[in-house]
């Protein structure tokens, strides 16, 4: 830290402990000035020599035959009076980058400029700053610091803008030129390199300012970044790290997601000041700073233009992004869920309506992942849910197996869901793009609706059939249409069965039967087309035979129970506990052994 020592007498003042001070002189003082109750017992030439403003008030002081003054309103109180007074009187003072700040407003309010006596106290204070202080790193920052307590003077005489110039420069010049921060550590860096020589010798980062610029408050942070911005020497990237380094280091908890209780107004200010200085280059900051400010933004609820300026940014470079940042909580009270899936949709819009197809794979597997956490919440609509995965739909994912376990997940978690929703939801998933490990689990999915269970088994023979050497798009007339009727479509050329039966959750005997039939049905195509066409056919009306005996079992069912059918309105029931003697008749028809076990193997 640099100094400057002016004046050479002896320090003279004295205080006799009732806050009175005076000068040790052979003189008796003349003249006694109040600041802020402290009382300086002094004498008149060397003040009226020096002041312009102790000039006046003591000429009007002799006026009316007086000799006390009160200048209670003096910048820096008491102390930095005294330092301007040991001035007038020749004696020696220091200043630093921690009192010129307060000196010099003092002495602007005194007067004591070069129209009173030349080479006065503000010329010389000017000089130490020019020539010292603003030339120094840290001294810089330490004078801009001080000089909050003495706004708005210190702003009017430009000390806060000679400061933050200063600052922005030094963080601006060419990195060959820098003498490190790091030199007050000087030792030990020796130490860990064994050599001086290796110290002096290390590479300066271009980011070598931003955790010294950390000490500022928001306000002077601001401008200093805003000044080294204009300067247009530094990147974006050096511009993000800075306001990174910021967050981090100011807001407690800030880099794990979360804002601590404390001044919520001043976090506040700080978190969209970050944002409002983000540089406009892509990447300049990391996708995973950016969700922990829109996180903190939705925290402090801040206003929407800064929220939407985040999800702009983030959907630029939302590949980026892990499923844990993604993880926004809801903070609003009209909303139940857990967490802010609208947002989240919002960012998906945003990267959608931009042409990123190198990156688009990369974002519908994170929200496929993202769609898996988000379903273990109970208090989250299908409607989101599905809406969520639709906004991404447009993608051709090469694998459905992200997509089916975010649907598994969700149908586990969300029992009540309707039939309607869960019709919605299964359509999201490509059956001929699930893993083989994906069709084996799905087989045996008691919460997919039978249809889905059949377009898995159709797919896996067809997958069968390609690698065992048959073209899978002349596949036998009759695959075709057991197929055909177990899709969302419809077929005119075989037995319909109805709608809401399709949708219905297959028990485990037909589930056994399915498998069976589509089993028969490899064999046949091994021995020729036409016995083929004629086993799918079969295998159709037992397919449509098992709901049949499901439904009918119901109705007796609802009978006994006694007005049940009246009740539900005639549909049937759809458990699959209350249909096992039916369906374990049926799948004894259907099934070659009565060995087989639940477990599915794709032969």
């Amino acid at each position: 830290m640099k100094f400057m020592k002016i004046g050479s007498k002896p320090d003279s003042i004295k205080t006799d402990g009732n806050n009175v001070r005076y000068v040790e002189n052979e003189l008796a003082s003349d003249i006694t000035i109040n600041v802020d109750g402290s009382k300086f017992c002094l004498h008149k030439f060397p003040l009226l020599s020096k002041s312009a403003c102790l000039q006046k008030l003591l000429s009007r002081t002799d006026k009316n035959n007086a000799d006390e003054v009160d200048i209670s309103g003096i910048p820096g109180g008491p102390t930095a009076f005294e330092t301007c007074a040991k001035f007038c009187y020749g004696m020696t003072v220091t200043l630093s980058a921690y009192n010129v700040v307060a000196t010099r407003c003092a002495a602007e309010y005194l007067g004591m400029h070069e129209t009173a006596e030349k080479g006065n106290l503000i010329y010389k204070i000017d000089v130490f700053l020019n020539s010292s202080l603003f030339r120094s790193w840290k001294d810089s920052i330490i004078v801009l610091q001080t000089t909050k307590t003495f706004s708005p003077l210190s702003e009017d005489l430009k000390l806060v803008s000679l400061c933050i110039d200063a600052i922005a420069s030094k963080a601006c010049v060419d990195v060959s030129h820098v003498e490190w921060s790091y030199t007050y550590n000087r030792k030990k860096l020796a130490e860990e390199n064994n050599s001086a020589d290796q110290v002096r010798a290390r590479e300066v980062p271009h980011d070598w300012w931003v955790e010294d610029l950390c000490e500022l408050e928001i306000e002077f942070y601001k401008r200093v970044i805003m000044n080294i911005k204009s300067k247009g020497v530094l990147g974006g990237e050096v511009i993000g790290e800075a306001l990174k380094a910021y967050g981090y280091r100011r807001l407690s908890g800030f880099n794990k997601g979360v804002m601590e209780q404390g001044d919520l107004v001043k976090h506040k200010t700080v978190i969209e000041t970050l944002v409002w200085l983000l540089p406009a280059e892509k990447d300049s900051v990391s996708c995973g700073f950016l969700l922990k400010l829109l996180k903190a933004v939705t925290m402090l609820k801040s206003g929407e233009t800064v929220k939407e300026q985040l999800v702009r940014r983030i959907g630029q470079q939302l590949e980026q992004a892990s499923v844990a940042e993604l993880l926004i909580k809801s903070h609003q009270e009209s909303e139940s869920s857990l967490y802010d899936v609208d947002l989240v949709k919002k960012i998906v819009v945003e990267f959608m309506a931009r042409d990123q197809n190198t990156s688009k794979l990369m974002v519908v597997k994170l929200i496929d992942s993202y769609l898996t956490e988000i379903a273990k919440d109970p208090n989250l609509p299908a409607s989101k849910f599905i809406d969520l995965a639709e906004s991404v739909s447009s993608i051709s994912r090469p694998a459905h197996d992200g997509l089916y376990r975010a649907v598994d997940m969700y149908l586990k978690e969300h029992a009540g869901i309707t039939k309607g929703e869960k019709k919605r939801m299964c359509k999201l998933m490509d059956c001929r793009k699930l893993s083989v490990e994906a069709c084996m689990h799905a087989v045996q999915n008691d919460r997919l609706p039978l249809r889905v269970v059949v377009q898995v088994l159709f797919f896996e023979q067809v997958r069968a059939s390609a690698s065992s050497g048959s073209s899978t798009p002349d596949l036998p007339k009759g695959i075709r249409e057991l197929r055909s009727c177990g899709t969302y479509g419809s077929s005119r050329s075989v037995p319909t069965v109805m709608e809401d039966e399709w949708d219905t959750v297959a028990t485990e005997e037909e589930m056994r039967a399915l498998k069976s039939e589509i089993a028969a049905l490899k064999l046949q195509e091994e021995s020729g087309r036409k016995s083929t066409d004629k086993a799918a056919v079969t295998a159709i009306s037992r397919v449509k035979s098992l709901i049949m005996s499901r439904k009918m079992f119901g109705k007796k069912l609802q009978g006994k129970g006694g007005g049940g059918e009246k009740n539900n309105g005639g549909g049937g029931s759809d458990s699959s506990e209350s249909l096992g003697s039916v369906t374990e008749e049926a799948a004894k028809t259907a099934t070659p052994s009565r060995n087989l076990t639940r477990k599915v193997s794709v032969s």
